[in-house]
Formats: structure tokens, sequence, C-alpha cells
């Protein structure tokens, strides 16, 4: 009998080149997984068996052919936000509760024509909205390590499918850190690319300025493998840029002698969690132990950031959601939840006639002012390390009552998304059995960077190892 435990994409892959075991047998063992574990967890919203045997039958054939890509038989899941033809896509609302798709969006038909398994659709906070995956209209997902614990949100059933081994890797979407947050307090690799690096084509809209689509992985380098496969221009996006995708394994074992590390001196700031504090100060010294140099840096507008996520953020959900009119999904009894109708409600007031400019003009210009402070700090440092979150994964229900606390949770991942750039959140330790991210900041179009900082850390620190007790 296999041992599937600690696979990563990159050993699977392997072993299934070797014929220790077929593409079949390891989409079992993870159907398996998510028949024993998600009735507590509630990671997924939808289970496709059939489909999945069939994809992993397809795999094994190509196998046996003598194919050998990178992600070939591999199974993983996919964010219900993602379009996938035939299977619902519900966002995590009763208003897209039988909603079945007419296409596959680009992401999915990149990764079924690299021969992946998909297991099924993972929960999330409905439309994307929410930073602890407690606003899903199909109850909320439960953290591995402690299931009274949030996983972390919006993108909160993929990480939680991957760290408690439902699934090699998942995908996610990150729009002020809904990737980063849940992969911090998951104890997984989870990157968010430069804004239009991945096709939003076939995602269902949250703000379409700040929407990033990337995923999670056990490994940094299982990590590169996925964006390999799902990265690119795309015709049918017109915010994706003629960049050439790298090789973005190349450069993972280069280490970090000689790379200048940003250390932002606004967020390390009052409210952060001493404990987290002390575990990104200790990886960001294990970094110069390296020969990295570490540099002070400034972001001098940082703290409106997190205002002006807010004021565009639900301008752009309130603009998205209009055309959930009820005529064309859903019906007459299905409506928007309460997270759902505060953003609309903001967004309509930042853009109404009076306050247009008081609000969204000047969250426009500050946004600017984001922009050039990012790059100017690029000018002296090759990547800049902060916390992933200012505190750890908080207890259900803690925060449902309090929307400005919950806000305030992604105040140190949503600078990234205004500006555009790339974050990378990687596992460094554990503060009372509880997960802790650092996040790694890079120029746009630098993921390969991120990823030689990531894995360099990671190769000496295999916090990933250490799997929840379930």
């Amino acid at each position: 009998m296999n041992n599937f435990t600690n696979l990563t994409i990159k050993t699977a892959r392997e072993k299934l080149d070797k014929k220790e075991f077929s593409s079949v047998e390891l989409t079992k063992y993870y159907l398996e997984q998510i028949k024993k574990h998600n009735d507590r967890l509630n990671a997924f919203i939808t289970i496709t068996e059939h489909e999945a045997l069939t994809m992993a039958e397809k795999a094994d054939e190509k196998i046996h052919n003598g194919e050998s890509t990178p992600l070939l038989g591999i199974p993983l899941a996919l964010k219900d936000i993602y379009v996938t033809k035939g299977i619902k896509t519900t966002a995590a609302s009763k208003v897209l509760e039988n909603y079945v798709g007419h296409y596959d969006g680009t992401v999915v038909k990149k990764l079924k024509d690299a021969g992946v398994v998909i297991l099924g659709k993972t929960n999330l906070d409905a439309w994307a909205h929410g930073s602890s995956g407690e606003n899903s209209d199909f109850g909320p997902t439960k953290n591995p390590y402690n299931t009274d614990y949030v996983p972390g949100g919006s993108s909160s059933g993929s990480p939680t499918a991957v760290a408690a081994d439902m699934a090699l890797a998942a995908s996610g979407t990150d729009t002020g850190g809904s990737i980063r947050l849940p992969a911090s307090f998951c104890n997984v690799v989870g990157l968010k690319p430069t804004y239009g690096r991945v096709s939003r084509y076939g995602v269902i809209a949250m703000a379409s300025s700040l929407d990033s689509i990337g995923h999670f992985t056990k490994t940094v380098e299982d990590n590169a493998l996925y964006l390999q496969a799902s990265a690119g221009g795309d015709p049918m996006d017109a915010t994706t840029p003629p960049v050439a995708v790298p090789d973005y394994s190349e450069k993972l074992d280069h280490g970090v002698k000689g790379l200048k590390i940003g250390v932002p001196k606004e967020y390390f700031i009052e409210g952060l969690d001493p404990k987290v504090r002390e575990l990104t100060e200790k990886a960001l010294s294990w970094y110069q132990s390296q020969g990295a140099k570490l540099v002070e840096v400034s972001l001098p507008h940082t703290k409106y950031a997190i205002e002006v996520y807010y004021i565009i953020q639900t301008a752009e959900v309130s603009s998205n959601l209009a055309r959930y009119t009820g005529v064309r999904y859903g019906d007459e009894r299905s409506v928007f939840g309460d997270e759902a109708k505060r953003r609309i409600m903001l967004g309509t007031y930042v853009l109404s006639a009076g306050y247009y400019d008081a609000f969204y003009k000047k969250a426009m210009q500050v946004r600017t002012l984001l922009i050039k402070d990012v790059k100017d700090a690029f000018e002296k440092v090759d990547v800049m390390i902060t916390p992933a979150s200012p505190t750890l994964p908080w207890k259900l229900g803690e925060k449902t009552t309090d929307p400005l606390s919950m806000y305030l949770s992604d105040i140190f991942t949503v600078h990234a998304n205004l500006v555009g750039i790339p974050g990378l959140s990687v596992p460094i330790g554990f503060v009372d059995g509880l997960p802790v991210g650092m996040q790694i900041l890079g120029p746009h179009f630098k993921e390969d960077l991120l990823y030689q900082v990531g894995n360099a850390f990671e190769k000496e620190h295999p916090f990933w190892m250490e799997r929840p007790v379930l």
C-alpha cells in the first residue's frame, strides 16, 4: 500500500512516471480523504468523483504512452469561482446555487490541457467577499490545524484541502489577500501573481482592477510548476500583457547570497502580534545569515492602503454584482448575503453623484502614490519581506459581528493588489499550534525571484511537512 501523505506534485509525478502507482489510485486516495474529512472541514462544495476518475484514466493512458508533463495525472481542486463546463459554479452563493457553466475558464482549460485531475470545487466566502471563510452560503470552512479557528479567506476551502491532504494543489483568487492570508493560516504556500500574469477569463469577477488568479501548494517548487501551466497572455482577457513566461523553476536553487531584502518599517507596527513579529524577524535573520542584505525601506503611504482598497474594491463590487439580477441567475428567492449587500451599498455610495470626487477619485489618486512608493523601494532592494497577517488565525465567530475588525486583517496584503505586484506566502512556523506565514513581495513579473527567495528558506525549514492531525 502506497503512503501518499507527504507527496508533492514533484514527487507524485516522478512516481507516476516510474509506475509506482497510477493516477487512478492517487485520485481514489484523495477522493477517500475528501469523504473522510469534508463533513468536518467543509472544504468542498462540489465533489466531482466521476469526472475525476475519468480524467485520471485518460492521464494514465498518456503516461503509458510515454507522455510526461509536470501536472499530468495530478489531482487538484478549484475554488468554486472558476467557471467549469458541465460542473456547477456557485461562488458559494445561493444566487448561483444551480448555475452550470457552458464553457471552461482559461485557467481551467489550461489545467485540463496539462492533464490534471479535477477533484471538485472548493468553498469560499460568497463572491470572494471575506477574510475568514465564514461568509459562505454553504457554511464556514474550518482550519485543519484547529477546527475551532478560521482558515482565512476568501479562498478558504482550497488551502484547507491542500493542508488536510484532500488535494495535491488547489486554485484560488486574491483581490486583497485572499490567497496569501489563508495560505499563512493553513501552513501552505500561496501565490498572488502580478496583475494580468494569469487570465481572469472565466473567473467570476469581484473587483476587476484588483483580482489576481493564483494557487496553493505544499511547496514552493510545486507552486512554480503550477504557475508554469497557468500563466500567460489570453486574447479573452485584455489585462494579460504580452510578457514572456519564464521557466519559473530555473532559479529555485540559486540561494539568496547578495540579494537585498527590503524590510518596510510600516509593516512592523503596533498592532502586529508580537509572536508573529518574532517569527518574521527570525526568518529575516536567517536570510541575513545566508548572505542576503537586509535594508530598511519606507512605503510612506501604507497607512492609507486599507482605506483606498475598501473604496475601490466596493465600487467595483457594486458594479460587477449588478448583473446578478435574478433574471438570468437564480430566482426571486435568491438574495445576496449580508456581506455582499454591505459592499454593494458602500460601493454604490462612493460612486454616487456628490461623493465620487470625495471618495473614489481621491482613492485613485492615492493609489498612484502607493504605486510610486513601491517603485521607489524596488530601486533599492530586490524583494521585500513582511508578515502575511498581523495576527494569528482567530476563532470562528470572533469577528463576524465586527466587519471593520475583519477588514483590518487584510492590512498587510491589500498593498500588493493596489499596485499590481506579486506576493508569495511561505510558512515560517507555528504559535500555539497555529500556522504563521511570511509574505515575500517582488517587482512586476518577478515571480521567479519570489520562488528563489521562498525556496531557499523552505529547504532549510520544511514546515509544510508538519501536517494537521485529523
